[in-house]
Formats: C-alpha cells, sequence, structure tokens
C-alpha cells in the first residue's frame, strides 16, 4: 500500500502538462494537476491561437488588396483593429473552452487545483492558494513552461513595451511598431501588423531572419515581406531605448554606423526563458540551470521519479515537442515502458506568407557534418494547385543520400508547408526513401502532389539511364543514348 497521496502530480497546466496529466489519469494513475493561473498555457493564451488568428485576419485583409490576383477588383479594407483585436480573444476563448476547462479534466479523474507550487521535498508539493496545502506523490513531472526573455536594454524600464504576452490584449493600432527579433514571433508578428495597416520595422543582432532555417528559403520570405512594406535592419545591436514626445526612439549600431528608429511601440520578440523559479527545485535536489531543468533522454531529472518537460527544460520552444515530452515522461513513469526523446526527428513551421517548414539538417549541417547527400528540389511555380490559387512563391527542398535517396533534412517554402513538412517528418520517421514517396499515388491537384514530384527527381537522376540502357541491352532497342534529363520536366 503506497504512503503517498497521489501516483503522480503534474505542476503546470499547459500543453505539456495538460498531455502528461490527461496520459497519466489514462493509464490508471491518480494523478493532480495544479496549475498557477488558467489551464491552456502560453499556446492558447499567449501564442499559438491568438497569433494564427490574427494571422489569418491579416490575409483576409491581403488578400483583399491584391484581389486581381484572383480576376477581381482590389479594394481598400476598412481595419477595425478594436474589432480585429476582439475576434482574436474569441477565437481564443472558444479553444480554450473546447479543451482546456477545468472539467474536462476533472471528469478523466484528474483532480485539479489552482495555486503557485513549489516542490518542499522530493516528494512533497505544497499548493499556496486560498489555503496552503500540502500533498505528496510517487512521480513528480514539472511542466511549467516558460514566458518571454526581455533582454537587458539600457532604458528598457523606463520604456512602455510589449511581448506576445500583452500583444493581444492592445486595442490601439499603432502607426508603426519596432519589432526587436527576426525569430518566427517576430516575422509572424512584422507581416501580420503590416498587413493591418501598421508601418513595421525589424531589428535583429544576425545578418539574416530565421536562423534555424533554411538560409534560401529565410531570404525568399524576407523579400516577400519587404515587398509588402516591411523594413529590416539587421546585423544591428540595440544600444538603448527611450521615450519622448509620445514616442519610443530605439539607438542602433550596425558597425560603425549609429542609427536611430522611432515608432508609437516597441514589441520584443527576443526569445524565451522557463518559469523555474521559487518551484522549490534545490529542495528537492533538482539538478537546473538558467537555461533550464536538466533532463535525459527519458526526460528524468536528477531524481529519478521527477520528470520535467516542455519549455521548462529549454530543450525547445514548440508546443508539439512538450506534448511529446509529456508522453515520453509518462511512458517512463507510469507505464514503466522504455521510451525516448526524438530529437532527430524534430518539424517546425514559421506561419508567415508564405509559410517555411523545417525538418531534420539543414544543408549547413549536412556540410558541416561532413555527410554525402543531394538536394533535390521542386518550385511551387510548378505545381498546378498553386498556380490556380495564384500561390506560387515557394520551392520544396529536399537533402537525401545519394544513392537509396534517404531523408536526411527538408525545407518548404510555400503555401502549406507546415502540412507538406508533416508529410516529410512521417517519411523520414519510418525510413521512407524518395523512391517509395514518387511510387506512392497523390491525387491531383493538391500541394501534396508537390512532394511527389521532388521525389520524382530521384528517378530521373539515379533511375532513368539505368534503366533506359538495360532495356535498350535486353530488348535490342536502338534509340539514343539515354542523357542528363531536367527534374522540373518531371510530371
Amino acid at each position: 500500500m503506497s504512503s503517498y497521496e497521489y501516483d503522480v502530480i503534474v505542476i503546470g497546466g499547459g500543453a505539456a502538462g495538460l498531455t502528461a496529466s490527461g496520459l497519466a489519469a489514462s493509464f490508471g494513475a491518480k494523478t493532480m494537476m495544479i496549475e498557477r493561473a488558467r489551464l491552456g498555457g502560453d499556446c492558447t493564451w499567449t501564442g499559438c491561437v491568438p497569433s494564427k488568428t490574427l494571422i489569418k485576419a491579416a490575409k483576409v485583409a491581403h488578400h483583399a488588396r491584391a484581389a486581381h490576383r484572383f480576376g477581381l477588383t482590389d479594394m481598400a479594407p476598412e481595419i477595425p483593429f478594436a474589432r480585429v483585436m476582439e475576434y482574436v480573444r474569441t477565437v481564443r476563448d472558444e479553444v480554450y473552452h473546447e479543451a482546456d476547462r477545468p472539467e474536462i479534466y476533472e471528469d478523466l479523474g484528474i483532480d485539479v487545483h489552482f495555486g503557485a507550487a513549489r516542490l518542499a521535498d522530493p516528494h512533497t508539493v505544497v499548493i499556496e492558494g486560498d489555503a496552503t496545502a500540502r500533498v505528496t506523490a510517487r512521480k513528480i513531472v514539472l511542466a511549467t513552461g516558460g514566458r518571454a526573455a526581455v533582454p537587458p536594454i539600457p532604458g528598457l524600464d523606463r520604456v512602455p513595451h510589449l511581448t506576445n504576452e500583452s500583444l493581444f490584449e492592445i486595442d490601439a493600432q499603432p502607426g508603426a511598431i519596432i519589432v526587436v527579433g527576426g525569430g518566427p514571433i517576430g516575422i509572424e508578428m512584422a507581416q501580420a501588423f503590416q498587413r493591418l495597416g501598421t508601418d513595421v520595422t525589424v531589428v535583429d543582432m544576425a545578418d539574416r531572419i530565421l536562423g534555424r532555417d533554411d538560409a534560401e528559403h529565410a531570404e525568399i520570405l524576407k523579400g516577400v515581406l519587404e515587398g509588402e512594406g516591411v523594413q529590416f535592419v539587421l546585423g544591428a545591436g540595440v544600444e538603448r531605448v527611450e521615450q519622448a514626445d509620445g514616442q519610443i526612439a530605439v539607438y542602433v549600431s550596425i558597425g560603425d554606423e549609429q542609427r536611430t528608429l522611432r515608432a508609437d511601440q516597441l514589441l520584443l520578440a527576443t526569445g524565451r526563458r522557463p518559469n523555474i523559479e521559487d518551484l522549490g527545485l534545490a529542495e528537492a535536489g533538482v539538478v537546473f540551470t538558467k537555461k533550464g531543468i536538466q533532463v535525459d533522454d527519458t526526460c528524468q531529472t536528477s531524481q529519478d521519479h521527477i520528470y520535467a518537460v516542455g519549455d521548462c527544460t529549454g530543450e525547445y520552444q514548440l508546443t508539439h515537442m512538450s506534448e511529446h515530452m509529456a508522453k515520453v515522461a509518462m511512458s517512463n513513469a507510469v507505464l514503466h515502458v522504455p521510451s525516448k526523446i526524438d530529437r532527430a526527428h524534430v518539424p517546425w513551421c514559421t506561419f508567415a506568407d508564405p509559410e517555411v517548414g523545417q525538418l531534420g539538417a539543414t544543408e549547413q549541417e549536412l556540410i558541416e557534418r561532413g555527410e554525402d547527400y543531394e538536394v533535390y528540389q521542386f518550385p511551387y511555380s510548378k505545381v498546378d494547385r498553386a498556380i490556380t490559387e495564384s500561390e506560387t512563391t515557394g520551392n520544396i527542398k529536399v537533402f537525401a543520400t545519394t544513392w537509396r535517396g534517404k531523408i536526411l533534412g527538408a525545407s518548404v517554402l510555400g503555401d502549406r508547408a507546415g502540412e507538406l513538412i508533416s508529410l516529410y517528418a512521417v517519411a523520414m520517421k519510418n525510413g521512407v526513401t524518395l523512391r517509395q514517396i514518387s511510387d506512392t499515388i497523390h491525387p491531383y491537384p493538391t500541394y501534396g502532389l508537390a512532394a511527389r514530384r521532388a521525389a520524382d527527381q530521384w528517378y530521373a537522376r539515379k533511375q532513368f539511364p539505368v534503366v533506359i540502357k538495360t532495356v535498350q541491352k535486353l530488348f535490342g532497342y536502338r534509340g539514343p543514348e539515354p542523357k542528363e534529363i531536367d527534374p522540373d520536366r518531371i510530371v
């Protein structure tokens, strides 16, 4: 008979915590979930859900202005900004009521408690809320998430600024906004606000945007955003900020050059940091650094009965990886079935227009590792579905082994890139080669067919000359010698 009150206590009710709690309860463990504020986490309230809703509204406005692309008359849409933001919050509430309400998890047998939780010792959790409570558990899962990282910019403490945590609560549209950060959040919001009528300037220390993605595809996307009016100040360090005459001044240095940028609002999209303060990690003997809680491949911490999943580990800042880590942790902690984090097949997508999806190794990484590979590409300009929808800006790029066509990585720029990169994730995870993708029937006309067209090029390079020579030899045909085939002509 266990002396613990619970089999599993999960601290945190975001994507990682909700998944961990649901799985633990479904596996038959007596489970408690403790959330400091509200269920759903960043993804529901300040991340994926509101940002993608705003992106869609901005895309509709953009299509109205460019209606001639579809044989219609261009229109200048009226942008009732406050109403757009209210729509964003309405959708966010709808998602919450569909998936993240406490009663949904209570119906699964999970005890849901609200309050600040901290570890008092390796098996005891103190909950500070209306009344302080102490509960014990055989296994504990830390899923406390993360928050926007605010850089130590001189003057920032005296200047109002936005992060993703406050951006979706504003109702007054800024005439101009400076976005510090050229990663996914900064790029997505820069394009959305520009399309809604705000003048946007993106500042970043790097000399390119989307540093983790394919460099060529990132540069194409940058050109699209510049065409829509977004300005970029790259390779720039922010020296200080100040507020004067109702505007925010951002002082940047680009090499020896000094520039002053001015706007009504400042958005910081400079990464994230883990929520690990006041968690009692030291009291419980859990090893951590400022980057996050240290875990092994099974999501186990330095205490073998305590697991950490999601953003609080600092390993990934992706909702789907938070869910994946929660599954790995519960498989090990509750079922005692060995499972490890799949670090080799992690896809992600930046939901700009066009989207950028990334999976596995980039070309630069393959070069640095000295791997033998070939690049197979197919442009959206030759994808019939993209042509019919006037979405021809894009390209599929797959890195694969020379002989077998085993996928090592992929990058997709274009409409539906998030869906297409998922196709490659399934293929790469399960060892499906380009030959097998090429041999698979895809419906026409779809964007998915473009993935097959890219794979067809494996045949064009590796199979056709060999097959033609073999057939000529076997049957005595006397046609011309096989020659190099233009892969873009393969249909």
